[in-house]
């Protein structure tokens, strides 16, 4: 518990940034959400035929798993804040419509008559009677709403639009419980607090003749009084926290560039490292979108604007995004892509760097020992035996599962998607048997780890190379040997060595991609 504390303490002032993150976006997808869902819930109690319909679609948003939601968003919305908030908005409709129609629906119809004898008008009806009457019950639509959405933006971590979920996922992919816990445990605290808010605003807004207190009319008067203080200063709060960080992100340099990263260590490591770099060597402001997700998240943001640089690998580039089949030749290998990506994409293929993380597969050594386990083609003899816990994206390329089991002429007893660290932790835990890593992981040190020798060849050269639009390359030439340089320096055993001070000795990847820079004189 005491070091958790010491975490706490020591990355303070990144927690409370990443908390005002998820506020604001969380506000704003609750706010938008009220906006929408109230007055359809208004429109269906009118209008009865529209009634199934729009409960129906809600209904079946509902039911999509968040994640599918948020990749069917992504190629039409891009990545960052915009497709998080949007997919909050579907997720947090239903309550808000349900309740804001079963509100006006259950008012009394006599009092609905009385309203109109004395003559008042439709719209005078709705404002005077029918919405007071029905915000208790509308509000709580909206309680529900509100909780859900704390928790569902955790997912706006995956897409690069910041918020808590970013200490959680990069947590579970370090296997570090202090990280996982310093975003949970706010995330949890502000959906209480959340809960609590919107309790007193259910409570405030419900007519006094609707609500049961054995109080004296004087305590209610003072609660009542209490309690508006409350919303006011969480109101003046809340319009702080997002005006401050309205004017952060507007206060910038003209000469932007963002550099985004896929969602693993060594990526978030080189986002750092180079947006540290460029950032002391030319006068330009970077922009940094950590931890999208896998290739194809990364490459379309690429594609479509929503980034202008991240660093990938030639082999990942020539198989997975062309579809070539893998094949050895380094050169052919990144000439190809270079040549490809410029013609088909308008993407600028910078010079490959020093290191080649490659595709390894990896098991305990007491697996190596009772198998006799040196190469991928020992593996082979004895594959139908084994369990193999690999990443989601190796479980599905033709440089994975399915082009090394077709190459090596065996198949395992049974695979399973584990992205990040759980596929270690499964393995330590004896529930697989072989993992898929990449060659400069540092949590193959970590966990001691035996690989296995590619023999025949099968994986593609995985060197690094920065992907960067041609408009940027263009615009921004000065940043282009600057990337170079640092690209030279960085071997196996430098990434290595990178990525083992974040999985193990679990430094945060800004820390330790800043210190390398120091200590290399790249920076002062």
């Amino acid at each position: 518990m005491i070091d958790f504390f010491n975490y706490i303490f020591q990355n303070k002032a990144q927690i409370l940034s990443l908390t005002l993150e998820h506020i604001q976006l969380t506000a704003i997808a609750v706010g938008l959400a009220i906006l929408l869902g109230v007055p359809l819930g208004i429109l269906i109690s009118y209008v009865n035929k529209l009634n199934k319909p729009v409960l129906a679609i809600a209904n079946i948003i509902q039911a999509v798993p968040s994640m599918a939601l948020l990749g069917f968003a992504i190629p039409f919305l891009g990545i960052g804040t915009l497709p998080a908030v949007v997919m909050v908005i579907l997720y947090s409709l239903l309550p808000i419509i349900k309740n804001t129609f079963t509100g006006i629906k259950n008012i009394n119809p006599q009092t609905i008559e009385a309203a109109r004898g004395i003559g008042l008008t439709k719209i005078q009806i709705l404002f005077k009677i029918q919405i007071p009457l029905a915000l208790p019950v509308i509000m709580t639509g909206v309680r529900i709403s509100a909780v859900t959405a704390v928790g569902l933006m955790t997912m706006a971590a995956f897409i690069g639009a910041g918020g808590l979920g970013f200490l959680v996922f990069s947590g579970i992919r370090t296997v570090n419980n202090f990280q996982i816990l310093a975003g949970a445990v706010p995330a949890c605290i502000l959906a209480l607090l959340v809960d609590f808010l919107i309790g007193i605003v259910e409570k405030l807004v419900t007519p006094v003749s609707l609500q049961i207190t054995g109080a004296s009319k004087e305590k209610q008067v003072k609660s009542k009084k209490f309690q508006k203080r409350i919303i006011a200063a969480t109101s003046l709060i809340l319009v702080l926290v997002l005006g401050y960080n309205g004017i952060v992100n507007h206060i910038s340099s003209d000469k932007v560039i963002r550099i985004g990263s896929k969602d693993f260590t060594e990526q978030h490591i080189l986002a750092h490292m180079f947006s540290d770099l460029i950032e002391a060597r030319t006068d330009i402001t970077v922009d940094r979108k950590i931890n999208l997700g896998g290739t194809q998240v990364c490459f379309s943001a690429l594609k479509s604007g929503d980034i202008d640089l991240y660093f990938d690998y030639s082999g990942t580039a020539y198989g997975d995004t062309l579809n070539y089949p893998p094949i050895s030749d380094m050169e052919e290998v990144y000439t190809t892509v270079k040549n490809d990506f410029k013609n088909l994409y308008g993407i600028d293929v910078l010079k490959q760097f020093a290191f080649n993380n490659t595709y390894v597969l990896a098991v305990t050594q007491e697996t190596a020992a009772a198998y006799g386990l040196n190469s991928i083609s020992d593996l082979a003899k004895i594959g139908r035996n084994l369990r193999a816990g690999t990443t989601l994206e190796f479980l599905n390329r033709i440089d994975g599962i399915p082009g090394l089991t077709a190459f090596y002429n065996f198949n395992f007893k049974n695979t399973v998607g584990l992205d990040g660290s759980p596929r270690y932790v499964a393995l330590m835990n004896q529930e697989t048997d072989v993992v898929d890593a990449f060659s400069t992981d540092g949590l193959l040190k970590k966990f001691e780890l035996v690989t296995l020798e590619d023999d025949k060849n099968f994986f593609p050269p995985y060197y690094a190379i920065p992907l960067m639009r041609e408009e940027i390359a263009n615009k921004y030439p000065e940043i282009i040997p600057v990337i170079e340089e640092l690209g030279d320096v960085l071997t196996d055993a430098v990434m290595a060595e990178l990525n083992y001070k974040v999985d193990e000795l679990q430094m945060e990847p800004a820390t330790v991609a800043h210190d390398f820079l120091v200590e290399n004189s790249f920076i002062e």
